[in-house]
Order: C-alpha cells, then structure tokens, then sequence
C-alpha cells in the first residue's frame, strides 16, 4: 500500500500581502466614504435654497463701465441687489420699478447694485439702455455671486440692512410698492 500525500495546492497568503490587501481595501473605502460625503453635501447646499437671513456674503462686482462696488465697502447704506436677465421676461416686469425706486431713493443713502447672470455683454447693455436703467449694474463673471447667494434663478432680489444683514429676499419680479416699504421702514428704524 502506497501511502498519497495531499498537499494544500491553494495559494499561500504571506505576511506581507495581507496588510497591503487591508490597506489597499481601507483605501478604497475611504475615498468612497469621501466621495459620498462630498456628494451629500453639494446635495445640501442645493437644496437649502436662497440666502435668506444673516450676514449678506461679501463681493465685489466690476460693473459694465468698469467701476468696482464691494459690498462690505457700503456698510452703514441700505444695498438692494437684483439679479436679472436680458433673457429673462419676468425681469422686465420689474425693471421700471427698480429704476424708479433707485431715483427715489438714491440720495437718502441708499445702493442699488444690478447684477447681470449668464448673459452677453451686448444684450445685457441693450436691456440697460431699452429700461433705461441708470444704477450700477455688472456681470456676474463665472457666476461666483449668484453662487454665494444660492439663486435659484432671476428675476431675485435682496435687501441689505445697514448692518450688513439680509433684511428681505425676493423670488419674483419685485412691485414697487413692496420695495419702497420695505426701504422706508429700514431707513426709519
């Protein structure tokens, strides 16, 4: 009788290669576990929707002449900020308003700021001129403002306390008379 030896014919796992197999699989599920995290946070953001309370996030914006507005720079004014479209209709049913509002109240300290969102050049300045729009407007280059503010879309408008704090947010084209009380009882506090 011949005796048969078995022999174990799976492959040996070393002791090198179980610790690289542990790491490699921690790495892995670490960069997964980030990966979703990032997700589920951008996720949050979007839909937390507009900026509605606390400090107005801080810009400057470069307006189509060339001139720079830096918000913080205007602490101690009332700032209305619009943001707006040639494109959009709903911006136009609000553009005489804003004007007129801006000519009311320009000199009783307070800062109109347009800020044009992902349009041309060209057409933003046609629709400057068509409205006859004379407060300080300029693009919103790589829409970084838009951003900070979290619109959702135009036509949207913020009001700026004096102290730096979003007092109102308006989704919508904004009426006159909702702006101009909103501006007199602000100033009369």
């Amino acid at each position: 009788m011949t005796q048969t030896t078995l022999r174990n014919t799976s492959p040996k796992l070393d002791k090198e290669r179980i610790p690289r197999m542990f790491w490699g699989k921690l790495l892995v599920w670490g960069l997964f576990t980030a990966l979703m995290l990032l997700l589920g946070i951008k996720l949050y953001q979007t839909t937390l929707g507009p900026v509605s309370r606390g400090t107005a996030p801080d810009f400057t914006l470069t307006t189509f002449g060339g001139d720079s507005y830096t918000l913080s720079d205007h602490k101690g004014q009332l700032i209305v900020i619009n943001f707006w479209a040639s494109w959009c209709g709903p911006c136009e049913l609000e553009a005489d308003a804003l004007e007129q509002a801006w000519r009311q109240y320009r000199n009783h300290g307070v800062m109109f700021l347009g800020i044009n969102y992902v349009d041309t050049e060209n057409e933003a300045l046609a629709y400057l001129k068509k409205w006859g729009v004379t407060y300080p407007n300029g693009p919103d280059i790589r829409t970084s403002i838009s951003q900070d503010y979290r619109i959702k879309g135009v036509p949207e408008t913020y009001i700026i306390a004096q102290d730096g704090t979003i007092a109102g947010t308006v989704i919508g084209p904004i009426e006159y008379n909702n702006l101009t009380n909103a501006l007199d009882l602000l100033l009369n506090q």
